[in-house]
């Protein structure tokens, strides 16, 4: 059964949705996000995935206070990710309640950090974030588009130690046109045992039933949320099967 991981992203304490990663598409949904997650939470959902858009920017982790209030207040599994550049930003993720980190752009240029992460911290609790722009990584809040190929990125990490992937396709992110199936295909192709997530463009509970039936392990959902387009007690059916 497919793992529901709804998305928070956080603007100045907010949460927000972008299109494609476009800060100047910015649209806020909730001036609290403990809220946001607490409706998850009542829904029976137990994994959250909370972005630090301002980190992610900043090139540091900023947002960590939101973290704390939502993790010490639910029982959320949550990852956390956005701007984390050294130890220390993993120190504060993890004390204020995160159990896993996302790293993307670290992976890519400074590798030998996120090596280290792993081997200190425990490849359980880091996950590789692969976004990627027409199979290109992107970094730098989606700011940049490297010429690294988003297959041998992963092939290589997976290779590493790393056990969990989140690939979001940022040019169906927050666009609500449905999911780059072909793509997750591909990736599960190089290497099934990995544990694929995918994220961006995700609009309707057949876009989940599409994914679980290519045997994706997990999705971020965000804006067919908060958009409507996907009522929370839709995926009772996927949350209840999961347990």
């Amino acid at each position: 059964m497919i793992e529901i991981i709804p998305a928070i992203d956080i603007i100045e304490g907010k949460a927000v949705r972008l299109s494609q990663g476009n800060y100047e598409q910015k649209k806020v949904y909730n001036e609290d996000p403990l809220e946001v997650a607490k409706m998850f939470e009542s829904h029976g959902i137990n994994r959250l995935h909370i972005v630090d858009l301002d980190g992610a920017k900043a090139g540091r982790i900023i947002n960590y206070r939101i973290l704390e209030r939502i993790a010490s207040r639910t029982s959320l599994i949550i990852d956390f990710g956005g701007g984390l550049k050294s130890d220390s930003d993993l120190d504060i993720a993890f004390d204020n309640g995160a159990r896993m980190v996302t790293g993307g752009s670290i992976a890519v240029k400074n590798p030998e950090i996120f090596q280290h992460w792993i081997d200190k911290f425990g490849a359980e609790h880091i996950i590789l974030g692969a976004d990627c722009r027409d199979k290109k990584i992107a970094v730098t809040g989606w700011t940049e588009t490297t010429d690294r190929e988003v297959l041998p990125f992963i092939e290589k990490w997976r290779r590493q130690g790393i056990l969990k992937v989140i690939c979001t396709d940022i040019g169906r992110d927050g666009m609500l046109n449905g999911p780059n199936i072909e793509l997750y295909k591909e990736i599960k192709e190089v290497d099934t045992g990995n544990y694929l997530i995918a994220s961006g463009g995700i609009s309707c509970i057949e876009d989940i039933e599409r994914l679980e039936e290519a045997h994706i392990q997990g999705v971020i959902i965000g804006k067919a949320i908060y958009e409507g387009k996907i009522r929370l007690k839709e995926l009772a059916g996927f949350v209840e099967n999961s347990d």
